[in-house]
């Protein structure tokens, strides 16, 4: 029996606990009946380009026909089976390709970005053997709501400030600035704790959901060098700009990391899944079991997806397609806007009022969800130019 939209929305605001909100919600959801292309159909009958991408995850779109296929073949086969003792070729395959694609040596794979960064501080402390136990990062971070990660988010600006004297106690440079000014305290700072620091992790050259920043490759090459100095870890966190958002397949490609995580667009929006990847030489130094295993590690299901996603990437035209929307966003979005590949931010003075911009967006017949004072598209590679002058027509009028 299918629920009325009113008696659907009815149970939700009673039951149902959405992200990042109170419980009950102070305003209701849109529900969606639907998905195809890059179209979102809501239960009333109205129809919704999606600038988010499913938050940033749904590259190829909604029920891609390369995809729908993977899960049906694979559900014929099995759809779950535990990886502890036990292995599958999807598994392997899936990577092998990552660690051709990253230059990257192993793969642990995890079951959300979140975790896979849990994965890599646990790599990385293993690594030293309790000889070194804190972190160092970047201002403007955001890492996932694990506590592992939460306490290498930014501490005071960041979502998880409410958890400061909580979390363990890391080590932040300044916001990524390219400056010979940022370079010296970076530098001093790495200096002054490399006894203590196992290793720096950072978002290459993109900070997500911490303030959809972009910062100069330099920055990037500055921590290798700090590393290299110190005998500390690079670990990049690639889970939001991994898999061709930047422009790049990898934002941090060039910068040689020493563990890697991925996650979100790896399957294409369709199924939870992450990796940590590492060089062998952290590997080699890890003595006994890493203490780790989620039950849904390496899933049948989404390892066949990401299968199908990565080999859409391999064999399409990605790279035109993003460097398609850079080209739109910069010509349809204010001057001061921020583009990089298939990202595009506008910033306010403000906060954004939520229940305004939600409501002018889908009038314009577009789904974004605003954050802070940032407005912002991460769009499926596959939106045509029309439905990105939308988009980008709903973030200026949400402006």
């Amino acid at each position: 029996m299918v629920a009325a939209p009113e008696e659907l929305l009815e149970l939700d605001r009673r039951l149902v606990w959405h992200p990042y909100g109170p419980m009950p919600a102070t305003s209701a959801p849109l529900a969606v009946a639907s998905a195809e292309g890059v179209r979102l159909k809501l239960e009333d009958g109205r129809e919704l380009i999606d600038g988010m991408a499913s938050w940033w995850c749904a590259i190829h779109g909604y029920r891609h026909p390369v995809l729908d296929a993977a899960v049906r073949d694979q559900l014929e086969r099995m759809a779950h089976v535990m990886f502890g003792g036990l292995t599958h070729e999807g598994a392997v395959r899936l990577a092998e390709r990552l660690a051709r694609w990253t230059g990257m040596d192993h793969v642990f794979f995890a079951d959300s970005g979140s975790v896979s960064v849990e994965v890599a501080i646990k790599l990385a402390l293993q690594y030293w053997h309790g000889e070194r136990t804190r972190l160092m990062t970047v201002r403007g971070g955001y890492h996932g709501d694990t506590f592992g990660a939460m306490a290498i988010c930014d501490p005071d600006g960041g979502m998880h400030s409410m958890w400061k004297g909580v979390l363990p106690t890391h080590v932040f440079a300044p916001l990524p600035e390219w400056s010979e000014t940022w370079a010296a305290e970076t530098r001093e700072l790495a200096a002054r704790h490399a006894h203590e620091l196992a290793a720096i992790v950072v978002e290459p050259i993109v900070q997500g959901a911490g303030g959809m920043r972009f910062y100069a490759p330099e920055c990037l090459a500055l921590l290798r060098e700090l590393c290299d100095e110190h005998g500390m870890l690079l670990v990049f966190d690639e889970i939001a700009t991994g898999f061709g958002r930047t422009g790049e397949l990898f934002a941090g490609t060039g910068f040689g990391p020493d563990i890697m995580c991925v996650g979100k667009a790896l399957t294409g929006g369709y199924m939870t899944l992450a990796a940590t990847l590492c060089r062998a030489h952290v590997a080699e130094r890890v003595d006994g079991p890493l203490m780790h295993g989620p039950t849904f590690m390496a899933n049948p299901l989404a390892v066949a997806c990401a299968l199908a996603s990565t080999q859409l990437l391999e064999d399409g035209g990605w790279r035109d397609d993003v460097a398609r929307i850079d080209r739109g966003l910069r010509a349809r979005l204010p001057p001061d806007a921020r583009v990089l590949g298939a990202i595009g931010v506008i910033e306010l003075d403000e906060p954004v009022k939520m229940e305004r911009a939600t409501r002018i967006a889908v009038e314009h017949g577009v789904w974004l969800r605003p954050f802070r004072n940032l407005i912002y598209c991460m769009p499926p590679y596959i939106t045509s130019d029309e439905d990105l002058a939308r988009i980008t027509e709903a973030m200026v009028a949400c402006a």
